[in-house]
């Protein structure tokens, strides 16, 4: 791999933040974040939380909700009204378990 200068990497890994934000937000909304966490152990919830704690730690003041439309592109509740189909149970308990695994903690009950 090139040599590349701090200020280049960060723009190839932005270009290619932003590339994975228009796959799953166009191409594959249809994608359900269960699945993404049952199969990669993240999801656009993740996502969604690492830019929350990005923007934090550059001293910018983020809400979840903020965070989360930047990933979704539209407010979470319309996502979810728009791209969230029900879960079975086999898929809610794989979550639950990729969840320990991955975020640590229980996982969140909706």
């Amino acid at each position: 791999m090139a040599d590349l200068d701090a200020a280049t990497r960060e723009k190839l890994e932005a270009a290619a933040f932003r590339a994975l934000l228009d796959h799953l937000m166009v191409r594959r909304p249809d994608v359900q974040n269960i699945d993404m966490m049952n199969l990669a152990g993240f999801c656009r919830n993740c996502l969604s939380r690492w830019y929350q704690e990005a923007a934090e730690a550059q001293g910018i003041a983020m809400t979840k909700d903020e965070a989360r439309a930047v990933v979704y592109g539209m407010p979470y509740a319309d996502w979810v009204a728009q791209h969230q189909t029900q879960a079975d149970e086999a898929r809610k308990a794989a979550f639950e378990q990729a969840y320990r695994e991955n975020v640590g903690g229980e996982p969140p009950r909706h």
